[in-house]
């Protein structure tokens, strides 16, 4: 494995009942509250209510965005960053998912920089500083309550960019599975591919003597795979909702990739896919996964062959390599089918049409992406047809 250094300064406050604890760790930050959510369900849930109760008692003032889309825009993190300029804001509390937190990290560095945020995020300007924020989670999927990534869209140019920076980790952030019980199951599948993705975008690297870094990922993808399946059996059932919930944040904290980097194309490739159509992230990775590793397999078939035999039990008995990966592959396949996530872009209305745009959108920034393997525009084309 390489050198690392590793470092995570975001709180994880875990369990049932756990919303209390704002009344602690807000003061710490100031009472001007920038208040973000989605699109309302906290509001029909009852979230909001107790978020709000739980901020009149410590005195705050509080501000609302709400509204942040599925794909956060870049329009929404504008509105949030000129309401924290004019109103002096002093802490901004996302209560939402992965697009509600990407957004406010966006927010809280814009809030503190003379440039705009778009140039932010496609890097054009570095972030110096952040206003603090905090994180109530109501959906198991993007890790974002314990990372300092986001990724926000910009619909005008249907571009689709992740960042990221050491200012935009969260100060804490609280995961009561409670507050996922009322994800609706179309949502809880897209949650449950997107945690998988991040675990497989870990796994497919080069690196040696990752032992137990290698261990920890398939442990995450064994757990949710076992624990799935019963949860879309009972939405509502604690125990399953918070075996999900607490994948999703290892799957990316950090904490089961140091050492060494992963691969990361199929974001990209899906990235390039939502930036034009919009369609949900899980929904695009369930499509893509397999069919980038179908076509990436012969970079280093031992991998696969690993993922196979550990995750899925594939039996290698006269089987070579590549065999034993692609049936691998195919068992990943059928179990994301298995929980009626979509398998091909049709699924979504797309069709060939499109391909070259997006195929264009994946190298905008480099003409090759992808750590495992380099993938080129014509790759993308490729990967993208065997999708449709």
């Amino acid at each position: 494995m390489q050198n690392f250094t590793y470092f995570n300064p975001t709180k994880l406050i875990f369990g049932k009942g756990q919303l209390e604890q704002l009344k602690e760790e807000v003061p710490k930050y100031g009472k001007k509250v920038l208040l973000v959510y989605g699109g309302g369900s906290i509001k029909r849930n009852g979230l909001y209510e107790d978020v709000k109760a739980n901020l009149s008692e410590i005195g705050a003032t509080v501000f609302e965005l709400g509204g942040v889309e599925p794909n956060p825009r870049v329009t929404t993190a504008r509105k949030g960053i000129k309401l924290c300029k004019e109103e002096g804001i002093e802490f901004i509390l996302a209560v939402g998912g992965g697009s509600t937190i990407d957004c406010t990290k966006a927010i809280a560095a814009g809030a503190k920089s003379e440039h705009d945020i778009w140039d932010i995020v496609t890097k054009k300007a570095a972030v110096e500083d952040a206003l603090p924020f905090g994180t109530v989670l109501t959906l198991a999927a993007t890790g974002s309550e314990m990372n300092a990534g986001s990724v926000i869209t910009n619909w005008e140019t249907n571009e689709k960019h992740g960042w990221g920076s050491p200012y935009t980790y969260p100060r804490f952030s609280i995961l009561d599975p409670v507050n996922t019980f009322s994800v609706p199951r179309d949502q809880t599948i897209y949650g449950i591919v997107d945690m998988m993705s991040h675990a497989l975008e870990h796994y497919f690297h080069h690196e040696t003597n990752t032992l137990l870094q290698d261990r920890m990922v398939e442990a995450i993808l064994r757990t949710v795979i076992e624990t799935a399946p019963k949860l879309l059996e009972n939405l509502e059932s604690y125990e399953h909702r918070s075996t999900i919930l607490y994948n999703g944040t290892m799957a990316l904290n950090g904490m089961v990739n140091m050492g060494y980097h992963g691969d990361w194309a199929t974001h990209n490739l899906e990235h390039a896919v939502s930036a034009v159509h919009d369609i949900p992230h899980g929904g695009g990775l369930a499509i893509l996964f397999p069919n980038w590793m179908e076509h990436t397999i012969d970079a280093n078939v031992s991998r696969f062959k690993k993922l196979a035999m550990r995750v899925f039990d594939v039996n290698p008995d006269g089987k070579s390599d590549r065999e034993i990966g692609l049936e691998g592959i195919n068992k990943l396949r059928s179990f994301w089918s298995s929980i009626d996530a979509p398998s091909r872009l049709a699924d979504y209305d797309i069709t060939e049409d499109s391909i070259e745009v997006m195929a264009e959108k994946t190298v905008s920034a480099s003409p090759e992406f992808g750590n495992f393997k380099k993938l080129t525009k014509e790759d993308s084309i490729s990967i993208y047809k065997a999708s449709l």
